[in-house]
């Protein structure tokens, strides 16, 4: 069930990415990085809930026009301290607010998230569904490159899991 997920939106930000090359539309392509600091807030072994804290990793793939970005992202969150784990895989959507222009140095958004998380800990498994929003500001960094700070908050549809935050920094490269 989380390949087929994880392949359904890996197609969908593909196939928004294939157009990103029509200038008619005004959009461009793009492939990034990110690197974060995440919470998750769910059950562990040791005693019910609980928050675990710690950096996270991921890739974007997506487009963007003048108003609108979308994009695949895929984030892996392992905290060795309480022994959590979770692989996060979201599809995003967000909305440049205050300026449409794709070449303004600084860009706030706001936008939407869906995805599929699969969550590990002791003795516990999970696989579930994600949903929730994020907010934060693109700067331009060149002409190929964007970075981005942003925070993200989800809810989880799985028992064990709560919620997933994180703030992070992207780099994306522009084609």
């Amino acid at each position: 069930m989380v390949k087929k997920i994880a392949i359904a939106l890996l197609c969908t930000a593909l196939g928004s990415s294939l157009y990103a090359g029509d200038q008619s539309f005004g959009s461009k392509g793009f492939m990034g990085l990110e690197v974060g600091y995440g919470a998750v807030d769910a059950d562990v072994f040791t005693g019910g809930k609980h928050t675990g804290e710690a950096a996270e990793y991921g890739v974007r793939l997506g487009a963007q026009t003048d108003e609108w970005r979308t994009m695949f992202v895929y984030d892996y969150f392992k905290s060795d301290d309480d022994d959590q784990t979770v692989q996060k895989a979201f599809l995003m959507i967000d909305y440049f607010f205050l300026d449409s222009d794709i070449d303004t140095v600084v860009r706030p958004f706001i936008g939407a998230n869906v995805g599929y998380a699969n969550y590990e800990s002791t003795f516990i498994d999970e696989s579930g569904f994600l949903y929730g929003g994020q907010v934060g500001i693109v700067m331009r960094a060149g002409e190929s490159v964007d970075i981005d700070l942003s925070y993200r908050y989800s809810l989880g549809q799985a028992d064990a899991v709560n919620s997933v935050s994180s703030i992070t920094l992207g780099v994306n490269y522009l084609y």
